[in-house]
């Protein structure tokens, strides 16, 4: 009985850290369009006049007027095990990859020309702080998030709660790291962050593994640690998500069981009382 407590111990920490986040709101964010889509597995990401749904090694591009299948890529397994979240940048699609669930972790960034859907280049960051699942485009800079799990994937003497998100340069140099909220990050558990995405609210918007929540938040005004603004409930569970960026609140995401890029028309963030 002595050996299991400190085991009992750790759960019940864990366990009431889960429960000091409220539950997401019951109803979810409104549908607006779901498109099917055999890529979507990973993640969506959009133009505005088109939206890419991304695998590990393909991608496929999809006309939003009337989800025509425009285009596709499809790369080799050995050299794309691991793609994740993926950003447009003019006419460049630039997508977080790794070598998920291999260890020790080692992290890329494949780049896509759009027209038409090519691979263009890589950029290789070697081993990491994390596993590379983001990679997102803000105020002049590039935003990334090195996850790390608890179990598969993981490294020995790191989970969950290691997950970062780093602030790099036009060389994909890291600046700056923030951890993650302590509430979201037993929420991601024993996953990590999927997928993330800059509003134009300046709010960073984040999704886990699993869970079909959305959660606002913000970079601390000091110390370390990134600030939980409000959580969403939304119509998929986790995975990479991104901002279209004609339709004002209007989320991508995938329902990866249902093959869909779904996009959710998210309320705005409810001001302070």
């Amino acid at each position: 009985m002595v050996r299991l407590l400190p085991v009992l111990l750790l759960l019940a920490s864990t366990a009431s850290l889960a429960d000091t986040v409220p539950e997401a709101p019951r109803a979810a964010a409104p549908v607006a369009l779901r498109m099917a889509a055999p890529e979507a597995h990973q993640g969506a990401a959009s133009d505005g006049e088109y939206v890419y749904a991304i695998d590990n090694d393909r991608i496929g591009k999809y006309r939003l007027s009337n989800a025509e299948k425009v285009d596709q890529w499809k790369g080799e397994r050995r050299l794309f095990p691991h793609m994740n979240s993926c950003t447009v940048v003019q006419t460049k699609l630039y997508c977080a990859a790794s070598n998920y669930p291999a260890v020790p972790q080692t992290s890329a960034i494949e780049i896509f020309d759009t027209r038409p859907l090519r691979h263009s280049g890589s950029v290789s960051l070697g081993f990491g702080p994390g596993s590379l699942t983001v990679i997102d485009r803000h105020d002049g800079k590039w935003w990334a998030v090195f996850a790390n799990y608890e179990g598969k994937g993981g490294e020995p003497g790191r989970d969950y709660r290691y997950t970062v998100l780093a602030r790099m340069d036009e060389q994909f140099r890291i600046e700056q790291t923030w951890a993650f909220p302590e509430e979201v990050l037993a929420r991601m558990a024993p996953k990590s962050c999927s997928g993330l995405s800059w509003g134009a609210d300046g709010l960073i918007y984040v999704t886990g593994h699993d869970r079909p929540e959305l959660y606002a938040l913000r970079l601390p005004e000091a110390g370390s640690r990134l600030e939980l603004v409000e959580t969403f409930a939304i119509a998929t569970p986790g995975q990479a998500i991104d901002w279209d960026p004609k339709a004002r609140r209007r989320l991508w995401s995938i329902a990866r069981d249902r093959r869909e890029m779904v996009a959710s028309d998210i309320p705005e963030v409810a001001p302070k009382r």
